[in-house]
């Protein structure tokens, strides 16, 4: 494993990666709103025995730099993956993102299909534009008020019900490391975010693996009957960290030979 500060492009704040492996076409994984690369380690550990695999600490996350200029947009964060990739000499890959990563991934799948060999979504995020806003607006309200702490746990854990406690306190404990303005800011930009265009500019391989959180009418496999989409029951959100045997399974069988 290799830890790296990238910070060769301008526009972009300094990003640190976890690097490691070698062989085959390389795997580059991006974690969900209030994660980090540490939610991945069990994959990192698995795939790292024949090939390559990358995980990243996006903008105001983990160990990597806040926004310079405070912009915490998909299609910024999306801009990270671009960052990473050239810096990387990162000519081709397999992305994997989990949750708000997954829009991400998708965002920059849908402007760079030519260097995406497969789009592997872990419960991701749906079209949130669908949501009515007098679901939106109390949300917001209370994020932006003294009540923020309260809320944002009460968010995260009625999505780590199912999760077994040891994954409840890491995921908690990311939330709680991570600045209330990326939060925010994060979730603002979610609210706005067109997963279907930018999928549907996507023509390669891809795969959304669901929980029984993930099926509602706004859920991507849902809106795009023709995304193929397999689920892992008795899990949490965090499907990675509840169920990594049956993950790394799955994501086996998606990934492309050496």
């Amino acid at each position: 494993m290799t830890l790296i500060r990238i910070e060769s492009f301008t526009y972009s704040p300094a990003l640190c990666i976890d690097d490691g492996g070698s062989g085959g076409i390389p795997v580059l994984f991006i974690h969900s709103l209030a994660g980090n690369s540490g939610q991945w380690s069990c994959q990192l550990e698995h795939l790292r025995k024949e090939r390559r695999a990358i995980a990243i600490d996006l903008r105001g996350h983990g160990k990597s730099d806040p926004a310079r200029d405070g912009d915490y947009s998909i299609d910024a964060m999306a801009n990270d993956i671009y960052s990473v990739s050239k810096a990387l000499g990162l000519n081709r890959f397999v992305l994997v993102g989990h949750s708000m990563g997954g829009s991400v991934s998708i965002e920059y799948a849908g402007r760079h299909p030519e260097m995406v060999a497969g789009l592997l979504l872990a419960d991701p995020s749906g079209d949130a534009r669908k949501l009515p806003a007098e679901q939106i607006k109390p949300f917001l309200a209370a994020l932006d008020s003294d009540s923020y702490a309260r809320t944002v746990e009460e968010y995260w854990k009625a999505m780590l019900a199912s999760s077994n406690p040891s994954v409840q306190k890491k995921v908690l404990e990311d939330l709680h490391s991570t600045r209330r303005e990326v939060v925010i800011e994060v979730f603002r930009s979610t609210l706005k975010f067109d997963p279907i265009t930018a999928l549907q500019r996507y023509p390669g391989k891809k795969l959304s693996v669901i929980t029984l959180l993930n099926d509602m009418p706004i859920s991507l496999h849902n809106l795009l009957p023709d995304l193929p989409h397999v689920s892992i029951s008795d899990t949490g959100h965090w499907l990675q960290l509840d169920k990594p045997e049956e993950f790394n399974r799955i994501m086996d069988e998606f990934l492309p030979a050496q």
